[in-house]
């Protein structure tokens, strides 16, 4: 059986190389790699892949890098690509470059260059390009051009690419940008090249932006952005990956703006008769060198037991000098060391200047480590300490352990409501976790009453580069206590037509920061924005207008609604690590996971190949099963992964490299779990056993085991032993395409959307891939259609309500 590449195994890159001939011929698949074993079915059911038919041949060639500069002025881009591919077949092969336009009529002029000399290209439009999309398709026997039907094409003459040599190609070319929602938008395709078995060596986007007034909001909702300012006019915003798959196409955002917060939204409602979902953007304006900033108050309190001994301690007495060197004069500080008891640095609040910044940091030069655990007493102590400060600046409490408590109180709940009671002046909490021993569930409590944010310091990472990140994002505060309201305007007594909005508390905007809310709404139509919140002790009102849409026309915008998933399941999964099972909650947190492929330890069994997605009554049994038992790890790997990765969910900004951190974590959390993790097929599961369990079925007392340790991964393009396991996680089992879920089951990709009801109730309509049919359907409903197309196995789709299985020709 036939098998499309993962985003791990494939290049989602600029181009597609489309092989035409050699001077030794060498057929090329567009899947270059097997998995063995030889025969499948040998296999449990929970670890079978899909398996690729053998090619004639690998894949001769291989991309190093890919480099994109586009300096955006005026509502154009001029764009600068350079990509170097190698040869790597023995043979010479002859190639045509293929480049998939970003939307058609927005390239202006184009050229191109292979190493400096120039080929003849055509540029076609969206007409002329779907004959060209459709005869690689059916030439190739793959579908990876499909999503690209419906926009233009840039396409050379035929160029040679000697065996074992390199060429590099360069395109330039102008862009005239889309806006929308008072964003303009630059967009640059990296979903189209399908004929590669390894990843990008190195890809790097650049994108500098020339406003004519001050740039505010930068975003990208698929890559983590590095942000750059030159002043108020200029900003560089930079991505650069290794040896991975760029994955979604690279899409960035901006506005302009010279109001003091400048705000944006954008909707996505694909059913009218169900509740739309939002983004709203919100920046503060650019700080001027010459004004003075609002001051803050900040306790930093340290663990220094003697489980920090050796490199923690060396690095959180750095991460603590990071901080007083940084913090500005007027600032009010206080340190607080933990052991055996608390120990204030100075019995009185300091206010930062020359002088006592340079005291403070030869006090924390001095810092050691010893004793046991006393967070009672570092509470206290460090909590009285804001009590002298009766002003209206923001007050943040820093918080660093790497261990359990071990002096005086222990018991979670009643630390958790000390933490509560002393913070009177309703300081803003953060706290770091270092290493597997941390009580993980303690330092969430503390954040969830804090209205902070956590962070989890795995045992190889550095400890001041985490601090160091989240004092520079609240070193300088703008506005504190900011809260949102949404009027509709042609409604404005109607109170109740956004729900679920995230951040759902006050929070805090600091200078160079972006925030994102997001939420949903019910009722379509023009909007105002409403931020309140206080600078120093005034209160201050700002206002914007919006549009939240009556339906979508497409799935342009369907990240939104993942990114509010994302941060629903994190909160649904907070609460129920906090307060307890909720059957309402169990459920919401299936539906959610299911719908948007969103890997949690408690849902990851949906990827099973033996599990029915509709099967809701036993789901929801697993769901409630694996909750109870990841809930009670509290101090150890399990615990220390699933509360990381929680409070990722929560905060997250970006669905950037989220998959790829939830993974890490889920296997982590899961891998350590000494109880049941996913039962199935044998009721509930009593019996344990680590992950590294296997047996010939595939369970373990009535357990379905999902990620085993033992297995062995392998190169794409490579074989294994007749005996040895692929390696497989859920992960490689979902695909996530604008804004559809796709789960592999039994040999074809199964659309989520498809409910019990559908299944039941409807007739699917049977479609041979690469048949006539099947490009009759491209062409009457275009790129909406047929970006669900890109499998190479069966599929069985939900689209506008029509249930299609499309399989391959017999």
């Amino acid at each position: 059986m036939k098998r499309s590449l993962s985003p791990t195994q494939i290049l989602a890159a600029l181009v597609a190389l489309v092989l035409t001939a050699a001077i030794n011929p060498v057929p090329v698949s567009a899947q270059g790699f097997l998995i063995e074993p030889a025969n499948p079915h040998s296999l449990p059911r929970w670890v079978r892949r899909p398996i690729v038919a053998p090619p004639t041949a690998p894949t001769p060639y291989a991309i190093q890098s890919l480099e994109v500069d586009a300096t955006i002025n005026g509502g154009v881009a001029k764009v600068d690509v350079s990509q170097t591919f190698k040869n790597e077949g023995s043979s010479t092969i002859e190639t045509a470059f293929v480049f998939p336009l970003p939307y058609d009529g927005a390239i202006e002029a184009m050229t191109l260059l292979v190493n400096g000399k120039e080929y003849p290209a055509k540029l076609l439009d969206a007409k002329e390009a779907r004959s060209a999309y459709e005869a690689i398709v059916r030439k190739n026997r793959d579908p990876a051009l499909l999503e690209w039907i419906g926009t233009g094409m840039f396409q050379t003459s035929v160029f040679p690419i000697p065996a074992g040599e390199t060429r590099t190609v360069t395109i330039s070319y102008s862009q005239l940008l889309r806006t929308g929602d008072g964003l303009v938008e630059f967009l640059f395709p990296t979903g189209c090249a399908k004929y590669t078995s390894k990843p990008i060596g190195k890809t790097s986007f650049n994108v500098t932006i020339v406003g004519d007034s001050e740039i505010k909001n930068v975003y990208s909702p698929a890559h983590d952005l590095k942000i750059d300012r030159n002043g108020k006019n200029v900003v560089k915003a930079s991505v650069v990956l290794e040896n991975k798959d760029p994955g979604a196409d690279f899409r960035l955002f901006f506005d302009q703006s010279a109001d003091e917060l400048t705000a944006k939204v954008q909707s996505y409602r694909p059913d009218d008769s169900k509740d739309g979902f939002f983004l709203m953007l919100a920046s503060p304006k650019i700080e001027d060198d010459e004004k003075t900033p609002l001051p803050k108050t900040i306790i930093l309190t340290l663990d220094v037991s003697g489980s920090m001994m050796g490199k923690k301690i060396e690095q959180a007495r750095d991460s603590l000098k990071y901080v007083l060197e940084r913090l500005r004069d007027g600032d009010k500080f206080n340190i607080v060391l933990f052991s055996n008891d608390a120990r204030l640095y100075k019995p009185e609040l300091q206010v930062a200047s020359p002088e006592t910044r340079a005291e403070a940091l030869a006090y924390a030069s001095a810092v050691r480590a010893t004793g046991g655990t006393d967070i009672e007493d570092a509470l206290k102590v460090s909590f009285a300490q804001f009590d002298q400060d009766d002003s209206a600046n923001p007050k943040y409490f820093v918080f660093l352990s790497d261990g359990e408590p071990t002096v005086k109180e222990r018991n979670e709940m009643k630390l958790a409501e000390l933490a509560r009671t002393e913070n009177k002046t309703k300081a803003r909490v953060f706290t770091f976790g270092v290493g597997h021993d941390v009580h993980s569930r303690l330092l969430d409590r503390f954040v969830r009453d804090g209205r902070g944010s956590g962070e989890y310091v795995k045992p190889e990472e550095n400890i001041e580069d985490r601090v160091s990140k989240l004092y520079s994002r609240i070193e300088t505060p703008v506005f504190s206590d900011v809260s949102f309201e949404f009027v509709l305007k042609d409604n404005p007594d109607e109170k109740y037509f956004t729900n679920l909005v995230y951040p759902s508390d006050k929070t805090d905007v600091f200078a160079g920061e972006q925030l994102v809310v997001v939420g949903r709404y019910s009722k379509p139509g023009a909007i105002k924005m409403i931020a309140s919140g206080k600078v120093g002790e005034k209160d201050v009102k700002f206002e914007f207008d919006g549009e939240l849409t009556a339906k979508s026309p497409d799935s342009s915008y369907s990240y939104v609604e993942r990114l509010w998933a994302v941060r629903r399941v994190g909160e649904i999964v907070d609460q129920l690590d906090l307060n307890g099972e909720n059957k309402e909650l169990l459920d919401e947190l299936l539906n959610l996971a299911k719908e948007h492929g969103i890997l949690t330890p408690y849902t990851s069994f949906l990827a099973d190949d033996s599990v029915a997605l509709n099967d809701n009554m036993s789901n929801a049994r697993i769901v409630a099963s694996n909750v109870g038992t990841m809930q009670a790890r509290t101090s150890d790997a399990s615990g220390f992964a699933q509360r990381s990765l929680k409070q990722n969910y929560r905060s997250t900004q970006s669905l950037a490299s989220l998959d790829d951190s939830a993974s890490e974590s889920m296997e982590l959390a899961m891998s350590a779990a000494p109880g049941p993790v996913a039962t199935m097929g044998g009721g509930m599961g009593s019996m344990g056993g680590g992950m590294g369990s296997t047996s010939g079925s595939g369970m373990t007392g009535g357990r379905a085991l999902l990620v085993p340790r033992s297995a062995a991964k392998r190169a794409p393009g490579t074989m294994s032993a007749p005996s040895a396991v692929p390696e497989t996680k859920p992960i490689d089992a979902i695909r996530k395409i604008a804004g559809k879920t796709f789960y592999f089951k039994e040999g074809r990709w199964i659309d989520a959307s498809i409910d019990e009801e559908m299944e039941k109730n409807q007739k699917p309509i049977e479609v041979a891939q690469f048949g006539d049919k099947y490009f009759e359907l491209v062409g009457a409903n275009g790129r909406e259609f047929s970006q669900y197309l890109v499998f190479s196995e069966p599929v069985t789709l939900n689209y506008n309500g029509q249930i299609y299985k499309i399989d391959p020709q017999k």
